[in-house]
C-alpha cells in the first residue's frame, strides 16, 4: 500500500525515479569508460541499461508497474541526443543525460499513470455499483449483502489489477 501511495505523489515521484535511474546508469557507464561525458555508443548502452538491466533495481521496466517498455531505436536516440546536447559537443554530461532520460521515459510514465487511475479510482467505483446491482439478484444477492462494502471493493479492485496484468502479459 505504501508503494501505491508513494506513486500518487505525481511529479515529485516521477522526478525522483528519473534521477535514481539516470544517476545509476550514468555512473555505471561513466565508470567503465572513465570519462565525464557519454558518447553516442555509451549513451546507447546506457539506454539499454535504463530499459533492460537486471543489475539495477531501479531500471524502468522493474521500477514502474504496467507494461514492458522497449527502448527507442538508434535513429531515435541520435535525434534525441542532438536535442539534449545543450553545449553541442556531441556528448552528454550528467545533467544532459538526466534530461535525455526524462524525454525517453515520458510516455512510460503516462501509461503507468493511466493504469494507476483505473486501478485506484475507477475500480472501487465500479465495485460499489456492481455490489448494489448484485444484491438484488436472487440467490447471489444474500451472499453479496453479507460481504462488507470495503472488502467487496478491495476484491473487485484486485480482480481489475489481475486482469490488467494478464492483459499486459499477452501483449
Amino acid at each position: 500500500m505504501g508503494q501505491i501511495l508513494e506513486k500518487l505523489k505525481g511529479k515529485e515521484w516521477k522526478e525522483e525515479q528519473i534521477l535514481k535511474i539516470s544517476n545509476k546508469v550514468f555512473d555505471r557507464v561513466k565508470n567503465e569508460s572513465e570519462a565525464a561525458k557519454l558518447t553516442f555508443e555509451e549513451l546507447y548502452i546506457g539506454v539499454l541499461l535504463v530499459y533492460n538491466s537486471h543489475i539495477f533495481c531501479s531500471d524502468l521496466n522493474k521500477r514502474l508497474p504496467g507494461p514492458h517498455f522497449d527502448p527507442p531505436t538508434r535513429e531515435q536516440l541520435k535525434e534525441l541526443m542532438k536535442k539534449c546536447d545543450i553545449n553541442l559537443d556531441g556528448e552528454l554530461d550528467k545533467e544532459e543525460f538526466t534530461n535525455f532520460v526524462r524525454h525517453i521515459t515520458k510516455g512510460a510514465f503516462v501509461t503507468v499513470s493511466q493504469g494507476l487511475i483505473i486501478s485506484l479510482a475507477v475500480a472501487p467505483t465500479v465495485a460499489l455499483l456492481t455490489k448494489r446491482t448484485t444484491e438484488i439478484v436472487p440467490g447471489v444477492g444474500k451472499v453479496v449483502q453479507k460481504i462488507p462494502t470495503s472488502v467487496y471493493a478491495s476484491l473487485v479492485t484486485l480482480a481489475v489489477v489481475a486482469f490488467q496484468q494478464a492483459a499486459e502479459r499477452t501483449v
